[in-house]
């Protein structure tokens, strides 16, 4: 299961890994907008969280990093979010893991800057699904569960890695002939 956090819309996604195939199962936001305040969104996204975890009884929950932004208040607030789904995973004891969006981006698209609508396109023809454009912030979900499994098939992967052939050629120079 896959999360991205956030105070105001939380995406959620879930795929079963079968041996080398990979099957989406679900995914869905919880809009948070009308909580009236931030303590009350916290505690409605562990107890959602905590439910679609009950629900779908996953091995394993991969959770979006809170990536660095110019307001200190937006990191603080997304990493409460973050925390608030992790502690529904780990009163489970369900095991946790992080990814950048980079990273996760990195390993579905190959690029560590695509868009949220690129990574939504490749998931579609990756999964044979059609994703909604409003659900954005669970096609983000769905690739961290994605960047996680990935991570479990085959762990010595850098999805950090750069693509660049001058990155390759710094990395391999006995491979290049002259």
């Amino acid at each position: 299961m896959g999360i991205d956090p956030g105070t105001n819309i939380l995406g959620f996604g879930v795929i079963l890994v079968d041996g080398k195939r990979t099957h989406y199962i679900d995914m869905g936001v919880l809009d948070l907008r009308k909580e009236k305040d931030h303590f009350s969104k916290l505690k409605r996204i562990n107890y959602e969280v905590g439910l679609l975890i009950d629900r779908y009884k996953p091995n394993d929950l991969a959770v979006e990093a809170p990536f660095y932004g110019k307001n200190p208040q937006v990191m603080l607030k997304l990493g409460r979010a973050q925390g608030a789904a992790i502690a529904a995973a780990l009163s489970r004891d369900i095991p946790v893991f992080e990814y950048a969006p980079r990273k996760a981006k990195m390993a579905i698209t190959g690029r560590g800057d695509a868009s949220k609508e690129q990574v939504a396109l490749i998931l579609q023809k990756t999964l044979g699904v059609e994703f909604q454009s409003s659900y954005l912030d669970a096609s983000d979900a769905v690739a961290i569960a994605m960047c996680h499994s990935y991570q479990l098939i085959n762990p010595l992967l850098d999805t950090s890695a750069s693509t660049s052939w001058e990155a390759f050629v710094k990395s391999h120079p006995t491979r290049i002939k002259k």
